[in-house]
């Protein structure tokens, strides 16, 4: 493909050798003229017109499959190889078909030819750490998070990242610094999920839980706080899962007199059970004495406790109560 230029101008050249040879005896400056025009001519089509891959018929069409669009992409980068761009959407396609050491190459180029674009950094460093044991970031993975974060000091990724790698290199004192410094950059949800990996890291670091807000007082309500322990892992569960917080009659039957239904991603979180709550107009909270107050992650989706559920310790509550409930999974 590198030798079309040359042979495309010698092919040219000759052509017109053959068809100029008549005047060539009568005007040599005209046919010198004509020749050099037909030159400029081939040279000024073949930048318009692009390289002889447009003549293969398999880069003229879209790509019907990854594969397909890997070896588009990857012939179009032989030619062009400071092409960041294409060596950023390769690495994608790469991770995508689970190839992670290819991608981790392609997004290094990326990185290397784009060295001032923090997404382009931190896609580098992502892609290199799945492709690593463990999916664990290196030294060039975390520089690549730095330098993301000198230059866009409140990239999201960026500091999540980072938080990972600083627990993964048992840092977790600096880890909970870049993840606190991220909580006021991201929604309700998403700080939820980032506070039970903060809450997770301080357990780790050794350092007291973080301050939870305080929580109105609601007539005739129970107020219950509850969060994910140690002993949970966050990784293997959907944060769409089904969270339900209950308060059953003490030694009644399993139907709860208040429940509140939440999911995984909102904890930690506080909650008020009242008479709203009471899925019986027959049975209130306000009506009893004392409480048994629980949570559950339900797999099934259902209130009603099934396989593979997980459930907080009861707490056995005497109304009304002046403090809030404190309910852990896997303590």
């Amino acid at each position: 493909m590198t030798s079309f230029l040359p042979v495309a101008i010698v092919g040219s050249l000759l052509v017109l050798v053959f068809v100029l040879r008549p005047l060539w005896k009568q005007s040599r400056p005209l046919v010198i003229a004509l020749a050099g025009s037909g030159v400029f001519i081939a040279l000024a089509l073949y930048w318009l017109l692009g390289t002889p891959l447009a003549l293969d018929p398999a880069m003229r069409r879209a790509p019907a499959t990854l594969d397909e669009a890997a070896s588009q992409l990857q012939a179009r980068l032989a030619l062009d190889p400071a092409n960041a761009d294409g060596w950023r959407v390769l690495a994608q396609i790469y991770a995508k078909q689970g190839n992670h050491e290819k991608a981790a190459d392609a997004a290094g180029r990326a990185a290397t030819l784009s060295p001032n674009d923090p997404d382009v950094l931190v896609a580098a460093a992502e892609a290199r750490a799945m492709a690593a044991p463990e999916h664990r970031f290196d030294t060039q993975g975390l520089a690549w998070l730095d330098a993301a974060i000198k230059r866009d000091p409140r990239h999201q990724r960026a500091l999540w990242f980072k938080g990972i790698a600083l627990r993964q290199a048992g840092r977790d004192a600096d880890a909970i610094a870049t993840w606190e410094s991220l909580l006021p950059l991201v929604d309700a949800k998403a700080a939820a999920v980032l506070g039970a990996q903060i809450d997770v890291a301080r357990a780790a670091a050794k350092l007291p839980p973080r301050p939870q807000p305080a929580v109105a007082q609601t007539a005739n309500g129970l107020h219950v706080r509850v969060k994910l322990g140690s002993g949970v892992d966050v990784a293997k569960l959907d944060p769409s899962t089904p969270v339900f917080v209950i308060a059953r009659q003490v030694g009644g039957p399993p139907m709860p007199v208040a429940v509140e239904k939440h999911t995984l991603a909102e904890l930690p979180l506080d909650v008020s059970l009242d008479d709203r709550d009471s899925p019986m107009p027959t049975a209130r909270l306000s009506s009893l004495k004392s409480v048994e107050v629980l949570a559950r992650i339900s797999r099934s989706g259902s209130a009603t406790r099934g396989d593979g559920d997980i459930e907080t310790a009861p707490v056995r509550i005497d109304l009304p109560a002046s403090a809030p409930v404190q309910l852990e999974f896997g303590k």
